[in-house]
């Protein structure tokens, strides 16, 4: 049984079809990338899986439960937990109150969730900014700040919705880095990311969407030369770019 099943996923805003009838898997312990043009319908998906949105068609089946139509709190406290394309970090609070609040949800005994919220800080290499006011921050910060608060969480599947947009070339091999070490301890990760070079050699498996439609599923270096891709998203320049980039993570396999 797949940790998390996507099945005939459809979303309507009225006559636009947002998602129309997606579906695939996620194994247990994989990195699953998500990627597509923008307006293809990757967030739409995200929020249809995390109870943000209630789909119009299908259901989504997360560590054999139907969760489809509950709310997005009771998803997260199952372990289906996410971050935003816009960071949501509460600006007035420290780093450490904004990771508290993420522990909060698994642990309400306060002395325990503040271990936890330290521990993930550390993780997350933020332990010297850990008093810092989080709307001082810069956005890479900010970021792994929501990553450390979502980890906070207890998660079993941590989706990340282009995490790593915005960031400098050394904090994207940062948190790189970050998520391969944490898919070491076991998180399965669903990711949006537009940063081809970065989620191509660590996903384990690539799904393309392409307005609203699922137009490939398959491991990297196969999508990186289907021709639907290609002419979709990626054109053959940039196919050809990523093919080094795979060929780098079968020698690292």
């Amino acid at each position: 049984m797949p940790l998390l099943a996507v099945c005939e996923i459809s979303k309507k805003f009225g006559s636009l079809v947002a998602n129309d009838k997606i579906s695939f898997n996620v194994e247990e312990g994989n990195i699953v990338g998500l990627i597509g043009p923008n307006g293809a319908g990757k967030t739409t998906l995200f929020n249809c899986i995390t109870g943000i949105y209630k789909p119009s068609h299908g259901k989504v089946i997360f560590n054999g439960l139907d969760i489809t139509n509950l709310p997005a709190y009771k998803v997260a406290r199952l372990g289906a937990v996410r971050t935003f394309q816009i960071v949501h970090s509460l600006k007035e609070m420290s780093v450490f109150d904004n990771v508290l609040i993420g522990a909060y949800l698994r642990e309400k005994n306060t002395e325990k969730a503040s271990e936890i919220a330290k521990q993930c800080i550390n993780l997350c290499y933020l332990s010297k900014m850990k008093n810092t006011r989080a709307g001082d921050l810069a956005i890479g910060l900010k970021k792994r700040v929501e990553l450390a608060r979502a980890l906070a969480t207890g998660p079993k599947l941590l989706m990340l919705d282009e995490c790593m947009a915005g960031l400098t070339s050394t904090e994207v091999n940062e948190s790189v880095s970050l998520i391969k070490n944490l898919k070491d301890k076991g998180i399965t990760f669903l990711v949006v990311e537009h940063i081809m070079e970065a989620i191509m050699p660590i996903a384990d498996k690539v799904v393309v969407l392409d307005g609203g439609i699922k137009i490939a599923e398959n491991h990297p270096e196969v999508v990186i030369q289907d021709e639907r891709v290609i002419e979709a998203y990626l054109g053959k320049k940039y196919s050809k770019k990523l093919q080094i980039a795979t060929q780098g993570r079968e020698k690292d396999a």
